[in-house]
């Protein structure tokens, strides 16, 4: 090993800055991404137009930015961190004045033709931030009450925000992503106890809150909720989405109807079927065997990103890795609970297989970052 080491230094920096970038992450994102636009190329009867087009071509944009952003030496990265969550910031309150209403909720900003999500964009500030803070912090503060408290108010302010949108799926994320790097930075688990505590009740009050004049939630966020806890009981109302990927992915049994076969899809019996249920429409055509390849696709990719953080001695570097590979790991495992019942539906995307082009460039770009780390570990 260290003979090749050795025998890279003599390459140029540029080359070798390639050659140093996680290959295998690079080709499970192409493999997952394709398997997307093969899907959305089926659900739309095979119309490449409709969907696949646009997809495809935001993730060779998105290819693109991931190894530009990877290039640029992680260093730069941590000394930036701050201004992208104050940008980051900004923008989820100019969303609260000025922003676009799509489907009941206030989430988007229009720039000339680009539609931005700036809670995307916090989803991976946010991450830079508290690595970049604890990459400052003495170690023997972590767990002190002062500095504790620094990075939940960093958490708790943009999530609260986001919430206000309103946007339930994205605001628990970032709870959890940031949950996950100050776990890893090795805040003590007597604080993590305390918030879960905190947060039964929480959930206690939020129920309590229903039909008051201090109705914590929205209408329709309580309407999942009941929806959740029994579909079947609004078959043709509230309950139908759910309802409707359960067929689906029990219909697709072992091996799947085959490609462009899906009835529930091919029929418009599930909706959404292009982003939030699109794991449900692969279940339908690939059956079981197909679903479980997609999921260990997608653990490998956690996989090598944990081995990446857990190989490099940079603390920022670490950190940052860890972070990217929890936001992916969250976005994954909401959409997945959400389509099988197991967890109310809050309009989570599936990582690199739903469409939407904000989702898709923010996970590369996150890509980007977590290979920067990678690439500028010290050796």
């Amino acid at each position: 090993m260290a003979f090749f080491e050795n025998r890279l230094k003599q390459v140029p920096t540029g080359i070798r800055k390639v050659l140093y970038i996680n290959w295998p992450i690079v080709v499970l994102i192409t493999a997952v991404s394709a398997v997307g636009i093969l899907m959305l190329y089926s659900i739309s009867g095979g119309d490449f137009d409709l969907w696949a087009k646009r997809q495809a071509q935001v993730f060779g944009a998105g290819l693109v930015l991931m190894f530009i952003v990877a290039m640029v030496p992680v260093w730069f990265w941590r000394s930036m961190a701050g201004i992208s969550y104050l940008i980051s910031f900004l923008l989820l309150i100019v969303v609260e004045f000025y922003g676009v209403v799509g489907m009941g909720a206030q989430r988007w900003i229009d720039i000339g033709p680009l539609r931005l999500q700036p809670s995307e964009m916090m989803k991976f500030s946010l991450v830079m931030m508290l690595a970049a803070y604890y990459d400052w912090l003495d170690i023997k503060k972590v767990s002190r009450p002062l500095w504790v408290l620094i990075p939940v108010v960093l958490t708790v302010v943009p999530t609260v925000l986001v919430l206000m949108q309103p946007n339930l799926g994205t605001s628990l994320m970032l709870l959890m992503a940031g949950a996950a790097v100050m776990f890893a930075a090795g805040v003590s688990l007597w604080y993590f106890g305390a918030v879960a505590g905190l947060t039964v009740g929480a959930v206690v009050t939020v129920f309590q809150s229903r039909g008051t004049t201090w109705q914590l939630l929205h209408d329709y966020q309580f309407r999942r909720i009941d929806t959740f806890l029994d579909p079947d009981a609004d078959p043709l109302g509230a309950g139908y989405n759910i309802i409707q990927a359960k067929i689906a992915l029990g219909s697709g049994g072992w091996s799947g109807k085959g490609f462009m076969q899906g009835t529930q899809s091919r029929l418009n019996y599930l909706p959404e079927k292009q982003t939030d249920f699109i794991f449900s429409t692969l279940a339908e055509e690939f059956g079981f065997v197909g679903a479980f390849s997609l999921l260990i696709l997608y653990a490998l990719i956690i996989g090598f990103c944990m081995v990446s953080a857990l190989q490099n001695k940079d603390r920022f570097s670490s950190l940052l890795i860890i972070g990217v590979a929890a936001n992916f790991f969250f976005y994954l495992a909401v959409n997945l609970s959400m389509v099988m019942g197991m967890a109310p539906v809050v309009g989570v995307p599936l990582p690199l297989l739903s469409y939407g082009g904000s989702a898709m460039l923010v996970i590369l770009v996150g890509f980007g970052l977590m290979q920067s780390a990678h690439v500028h570990r010290p050796r």
